[in-house]
Parts: C-alpha cells; sequence; structure tokens
C-alpha cells in the first residue's frame, strides 16, 4: 500500500466563506489538511476560530465554496444530498457533546438506529449493536435508558452507535465537554483504546488539555492551520 492509498482525508486548499451583511466571514480560509489512516487527530482553536467549520465540512455536513475534499478517495465536491447523506452513515462516526441520544429509545435500540437507516437486517444489526455496547464497557446496560444512565454511559452509548457503522472516521465534537474529569479521562482512555486498535479519530475542541491527548494536534486560527506537529510541541 502507497502513502495514497492510506490517506483517509484530503483538504485541499479548502476555503467557506459567509456573506453577513456587508461582511465576508472567511471562516475557513485555505486550509490545506492530509489524515491518513489510523492517526489519532485533534483540530483546537478558540471560538471562532473556524474549527467548528472545518469539522462541518469534514463530517459533510457543509461544503466548502473553494478547494477539493476527498473521503476515503472519493471527491465529496458536486455530490447530491443523497450522496452526502450516505457517506455520514457510512463513512463517519459522528459522536458529539451532548452526546444525542434519543430519550424513549434505550441504548441498544439507540446504537442500533444508523444501521435501521443503512438497511442492516434487524438480526445483525441488533448483535452489531449489542457487540459494541459491550466493547464500550456497557453489556449489561443494553436495556437501559439515556436518562437511567451517567453522562459517561451516555458518552460511551454515542461511541458505540458511532462504531456500529464501521466507519472510515470517527469525528468527535468536543467528546468530553459535557463530562467531569475523572469520567472525560476515562472517555479519552477508550478512544486511545480504539486507536491503537485501528480507528482514525478526529477530535475537535477547544482544550489544549485534551487536544495533546491526541498523537497529532492542528491548531486553527483565523480560518488558517497555525500548527500540525505532534502532540508534544503543540502549545
Amino acid at each position: 500500500m502507497n502513502a495514497e492509498d492510506n490517506v483517509i482525508i484530503d483538504l485541499r486548499d479548502i476555503k467557506r466563506h459567509y456573506i453577513m451583511g456587508p461582511t465576508t466571514v472567511r471562516a475557513v480560509d485555505g486550509i490545506s489538511l492530509v489524515i491518513r489512516r489510523g492517526e489519532f487527530v485533534s483540530i483546537i482553536g478558540p471560538s471562532g476560530s473556524g474549527k467548528t467549520s472545518l469539522m462541518n465540512i469534514i463530517g459533510c455536513l457543509d461544503t466548502p465554496n473553494e478547494g477539493t475534499y476527498h473521503i476515503d478517495s472519493e471527491p465529496v465536491e458536486g455530490l447530491s444530498r443523497g450522496r452526502l447523506a450516505e457517506i455520514r452513515n457510512k463513512s463517519i462516526g459522528f459522536i458529539f457533546q451532548s452526546f444525542n441520544l434519543l430519550p424513549r429509545l434505550n441504548a441498544l435500540e439507540n446504537v442500533e438506529l444508523p444501521l435501521v437507516y443503512a438497511g442492516v437486517p434487524a438480526g445483525v444489526r441488533k448483535e452489531r449493536a449489542a457487540a459494541m455496547l459491550s466493547r464500550v464497557g456497557l453489556h449489561g446496560r443494553e436495556h437501559h435508558l439515556p436518562a437511567e444512565l451517567s453522562g459517561g454511559q451516555r458518552q460511551r452509548v454515542a461511541i458505540a452507535r458511532a462504531l456500529a457503522g464501521e466507519p472510515a472516521v470517527l469525528l468527535a465534537d468536543e467528546p468530553t465537554g459535557a463530562l467531569d474529569t475523572k469520567t472525560g479521562a476515562e472517555i479519552m482512555a477508550l478512544f486511545h483504546e480504539l486507536n491503537s486498535e485501528g480507528s482514525t479519530i478526529v477530535l475537535v475542541t477547544h482544550d489544549m488539555g485534551v487536544a495533546r491527548q491526541a498523537r497529532r494536534v492542528v491548531k486553527i486560527l483565523d480560518g488558517m492551520i497555525v500548527w500540525d506537529g505532534e502532540a508534544e510541541g503543540a502549545a
């Protein structure tokens, strides 16, 4: 396998501008970024830096005004809304700060949900969802509703849901932001385990302490990359 075969995310000169009255907001201003299979990368920046706009482009929730984006070798620009939705469902496992679990579904049903949309047969999806819950340490909690789980357990359900579709990339948006320090550390330890098993992880955060726990840090400021390197050297 050559280096190009190993690339999962390939952004080239990406720009995303918004018109707000007489002002043009350059949320993403010429970013080029390559992430390879098996990497654990954090994207960090203060509020207004452009990191959320960049995350939305990586997650196919938004499209750039200029530049090219390939995910798992597929060009994103010009794709229909339906195809973008397929990519989001099959190639990207989303993990959110607020968990985004459906309160009336139990843990197993929440993990199953993206598999329902993907057309996975009922028996297969139940088996896979149960296996993913076990993988994140929630065996025996399959039939608990979100309200019956702690914050850390709810985030583990969200991670299991993201893993269930066997995505190319796990995209985590402030995954420890709603958790206490101890629980946040447990979730970061789980990310390290998943990465050691081969998962590609992109973690978006405003917290340098969290960012440095990845293997590589990409720092965003004013819509541009101002640092990209090993976590130990990030400041």
